[in-house]
């Protein structure tokens, strides 16, 4: 059974930890105050370049396990460059944009409308009854 890209990438990653805590023991040399300033120098922030050379060393070689481990598998690994960019799609045609769209229709005779009363208005009588 072929596993899912998922499961994969999960096993890559937890391996690529434990190969780092790994490799942060060993650069420690088995004293515990110095594995610990270590895994504290480590933090949001930290750049590559800032691990202990052990360290970037393991993590390059968990890297290219990585991919060597996904072509493997079956996956598809290119550089960014390698594939041509696709074409921008067409956007869908909409209504111009700046101005209201189209004026509304004009009203007149015969557009299914009732006419207005002559004079105006009529002032509606709120009790409901009508006229005098």
């Amino acid at each position: 059974m072929k596993k899912s890209a998922t499961e994969v990438m999960q096993e890559i990653m937890f391996s690529a930890v434990v190969d780092s805590i790994g490799a942060l023991k060993g650069a420690s040399k088995g004293l515990p105050n110095t594995l610990l300033r270590d895994m504290n120098a480590i933090h949001a922030n930290a750049t590559f370049a800032d691990l202990q050379g052990e360290l970037q060393a393991s993590i390059t070689a968990s890297v290219r396990a990585a991919f060597a481990r996904l072509l493997k598998e079956g996956y598809a690994v290119s550089p960014t460059d390698g594939a041509p960019p696709r074409p921008p799609r067409p956007l869908p045609e909409t209504a111009p944009r700046g101005g209201r769209g189209k004026p509304p229709p004009k009203r007149g005779p015969g557009d299914g409308r009732r006419p207005p009363r002559p004079g105006g208005p009529q002032p509606r009588n709120p009790r409901g009854t009508r006229g005098t």
